[in-house]
């Protein structure tokens, strides 16, 4: 029997905060045709204090699983791509993990930074067209306005935050994930980056003073770069799949800049009304921008059964890589908001995490005493 990955909930959150570029210019020397022209970005989303990439991360899910006939507890795996963990260990996904109840899946994090979610899906489905995996949980993740130098007006004008959620699950119907490019060019390393904060430069006064610990770019290099990958990587994926291009319903790009996504629909000679592009409302949100890009794409109608469609990102690293996939509808429409089944399943799960962290505190207890009276 072979088995096909096909993609059967997805969702995505956002933080209300909206930052336009007016207020952008009232403490950064540019002006929003500055901005425009040269990114096509108007606004962008950003986390409130209480909101982190797992939170996001959560919900997103949380309404991917909404469109979908399964509950987090038949969950097998959950990748979370993110550039932004909530920490260095544990991995976020863990958290989202716990949050959700998804207690018998195992989960990780991925950084391959804006090429993350679609690294993440490839391995999805591979697990799912192997038999390993019946149900994995995909998201895209990121909290970037917090490793922003809101004086650098070449990055702060670029990132936002943001989740996207894809739920991939085991069909005998082909279809879904057709084909898939990875690719890495590690001599680019330093062009994006975030150089401190890891083991090369450790947190220190001196990495403080110098702000080693926010978003670091080469716009002109990475801009190069990305025109470069966005086309061949998107002709690749297709050929793999066995479809020309002029069977590709929608290439749904990393809304990273406007005039990137330009120079790709012009080098594969395509019209751009044929790319998802919503970078002016959200800005780069990194692993996060594809799903988010694929949620409004399928609320607007742009997505129908039996479509196939190309991801196609960059990112640090360098890295890159596209994704063809036939669009299947699921087997229930995607419904706003929360299923009251998924309250009262997160609320269960709350629960029973904390019923957990008390046992860990009983048993340490436990034999803390058992120990002490062996000695």
């Amino acid at each position: 029997m072979t088995r096909y990955a096909h993609v059967t909930g997805w969702g995505m959150a956002v933080p209300d905060r909206v930052l336009t570029n007016a207020e952008l210019i009232q403490t950064i020397d540019t002006t929003e045709e500055w901005i425009v022209s040269r990114t096509g970005i108007r606004e962008r989303r950003i986390a409130a204090k209480h909101e982190t990439t797992a939170s996001l991360a959560t919900k997103a899910a949380e309404r991917a699983l909404d469109g979908t006939q399964i509950d987090a507890g038949d969950l097998d795996l959950i990748i979370v791509a993110t550039a932004t963990p909530e920490y260095l260990f544990p991995a976020t996904a863990c958290l989202v993990q716990d949050m959700l109840g998804a207690t018998h899946a195992g989960a990780f994090d991925l950084s391959a930074a804006c090429s993350g979610f679609i690294f993440g899906l490839n391995m999805a489905a591979q697990a799912i067209r192997s038999g390993s995996m019946e149900r994995v949980l995909v998201i895209g993740s990121e909290t970037l306005s917090r490793y922003v130098n809101w004086e650098d007006r070449g990055t702060c004008i670029l990132f936002g935050d943001g989740a996207g959620a894809f739920v991939l699950e085991a069909r005998e119907t082909p279809g879904g994930v057709l084909s898939c490019v990875m690719r890495s060019d590690g001599s680019g390393g330093d062009l994006l980056s975030i150089p401190a904060g890891g083991s090369r430069f450790p947190t220190s006064l001196e990495t403080v003073h110098k702000r080693q610990h926010t978003i670091q770019m080469n716009g002109r290099e990475v801009f190069r770069f990305a025109t470069r990958v966005m086309a061949s990587a998107t002709r690749e994926a297709a050929k793999r799949a066995s479809l020309e291009m002029d069977h590709i319903e929608l290439v749904v790009p990393h809304q990273a800049n406007l005039r990137i996504i330009e120079a790709a629909a012009r080098g594969l000679h395509l019209p751009l009304d044929r790319f998802m592009v919503n970078v002016e409302r959200y800005g780069n949100t990194s692993s996060a921008s594809i799903p988010i890009a694929v949620c409004e794409a399928f609320e607007f109608g742009r997505i129908r059964p039996g479509d196939h469609l190309v991801l196609v990102g960059f990112g640090a690293g360098l890295t890159w890589g596209a994704m063809a996939l036939e669009w299947v509808s699921p087997e229930r429409p995607v419904r706003p908001g929360v299923r009251p089944r998924h309250r009262l399943l997160t609320l269960f799960a709350h629960l029973a995490s904390l019923a957990r962290r008390v046992w860990r505190r009983i048993e340490g207890l436990i034999w803390g005493a058992s120990s002490e009276s062996s000695d």
